[in-house]
C-alpha cells in the first residue's frame, strides 16, 4: 500500500486548526450546562446520552458508511470494548454525576483523564516510563480532586457520589484512550469514531431498560429541549470530533491537547454564568491544584522529551 506523507504547513496556515481545537473544546465544555439544562427538563442520565449518540452516529454513517466491519473479530471486540469505555459507561458516568454535584467539578475530575492514561499506558508497556512531571502532576492533581469533592461535602445542594462518579468517568476515558493505541495504526478516526458510537448506543441500552424513568416524544417540542439536544449530537459530538481530528492531524497529539485544559474554564465560566452555581473558597483551589497538576505534568514532560528525543513519549 503506497504511503502518503502529509505536507508540512507554514506556521501561519496552522491558525485555522488552533481555532478548530479551541472550538471543540469550547463545545465540549459547554456540554456539561446542556446535559443539566436537560437534566432539569426532567430527562434521564442514560436517554440524554442515547438521543445525543443516536444523532451523532446517523450523521457520521453517512460521512463514512464504509467499510462496515473491521477486519478481525479482535478488533470488533477492541471496538465493542470502546464503546463501553469511551461511550455508554463514560457518558452515563458523566451526566448521572451532573445530577449530583455542580458542572463544574465534574468538567475538572474529567480533565484528570489524560494523567489516568499516561500512568496506564507505563504500567502496560515497559518502554514507557512515567516522567517525574506526570508523578509531581498527578499528585498535586489529586489534591486538588480532593479540595473539590471537600468543596461538594459542605455543600448541602450536592453530594460527593456525584464527584466520585466523574472520577469513574476519567478512568472510563483513559482506558479508551489506552485502547485507541493499537487501533489508531489500523483505521481511520472517523471509522473508530463510528464505530465507538455504535457500540456505546447497543451498550447503553440496557441501562435503558433498567431505568424506570422515560419522557415522551413530547419532549422535544419543547425548544430548550430541542436545542440542546441537537447542540450535543449535531456540534459537541460531530462537528467538534471533526475539528479535533483535524487539529490533533496538523498540530500533532500534543499540541492539540494542550487545549482541553481551557475546557473545565469553559464550564466553570457558564455555570456560574447561566446556572448561578457556587464555588466556595476551597473549591476555586481544588480548581487551580488539578489545571496546575495536568498543566505542569505537560510542561515538564514536554522539557523530558525535547532533552531525549529518542523517548516516544
Amino acid at each position: 500500500m503506497t504511503k502518503f506523507r502529509i505536507p508540512r504547513h507554514e506556521p501561519g496556515s496552522n491558525l485555522i486548526f488552533h481555532v478548530g481545537a479551541l472550538i471543540a473544546v469550547t463545545a465540549w465544555g459547554a456540554s456539561f450546562i446542556s446535559t443539566k439544562v436537560l437534566l432539569n427538563n426532567g430527562m434521564s442520565a442514560v436517554e440524554i446520552y442515547i438521543y445525543r449518540f443516536i444523532i451523532a452516529y446517523i450523521f457520521t454513517l453517512l460521512i463514512c458508511p464504509r467499510p462496515f466491519f473491521s477486519h478481525t473479530m479482535r478488533d470488533e471486540l477492541m471496538f465493542f470494548l470502546c464503546g463501553v469505555c469511551g461511550g455508554s459507561v463514560y457518558f452515563i458516568a458523566e451526566n448521572t454525576a451532573v445530577v449530583y454535584t455542580m458542572v463544574s467539578n465534574v468538567s475538572l475530575i474529567v480533565t484528570l483523564s489524560p494523567l489516568i492514561t499516561a500512568v496506564i499506558v507505563a504500567a502496560l508497556y515497559k518502554s514507557e516510563h512515567v516522567s517525574r512531571g506526570v508523578i509531581v502532576g498527578s499528585f498535586v492533581s489529586l489534591i486538588g480532586v480532593g479540595c473539590v469533592i471537600f468543596n461538594s461535602s459542605l455543600n448541602l445542594e450536592v453530594n460527593p457520589l456525584g464527584d466520585l462518579l466523574a472520577l469513574l468517568a476519567a478512568v472510563c476515558w483513559a482506558v479508551y484512550s489506552v485502547i485507541l493505541r493499537p487501533l489508531s495504526s489500523v483505521y481511520g478516526a472517523w471509522f473508530i469514531t463510528r464505530k465507538t458510537f455504535f457500540y456505546g448506543i447497543v451498550t447503553a441500552l440496557p441501562f435503558l431498560f433498567l431505568d424506570s424513568h422515560h419522557s415522551s416524544l413530547g419532549i422535544f417540542l419543547v425548544p430548550e429541549v430541542a436545542f440542546n439536544i441537537l447542540f450535543l449530537g449535531l456540534f459537541a459530538s460531530l462537528v467538534a470530533y471533526l475539528m479535533w481530528g483535524q487539529a490533533v492531524k496538523n498540530l500533532g497529539a500534543v499540541k492539540a491537547g494542550n487545549y482541553l485544559y481551557f475546557s473545565p474554564i469553559v464550564t466553570l465560566v457558564l455555570s456560574a454564568w447561566l446556572l448561578s452555581e457556587h464555588v466556595s473558597f476551597t473549591g476555586y483551589v481544588g480548581c487551580a491544584l488539578i489545571l496546575a497538576g495536568v498543566i505542569a505534568a505537560e510542561k515538564i514532560g514536554s522539557r523530558h522529551r525535547e532533552s531525549n528525543p529518542s523517548n516516544p513519549r
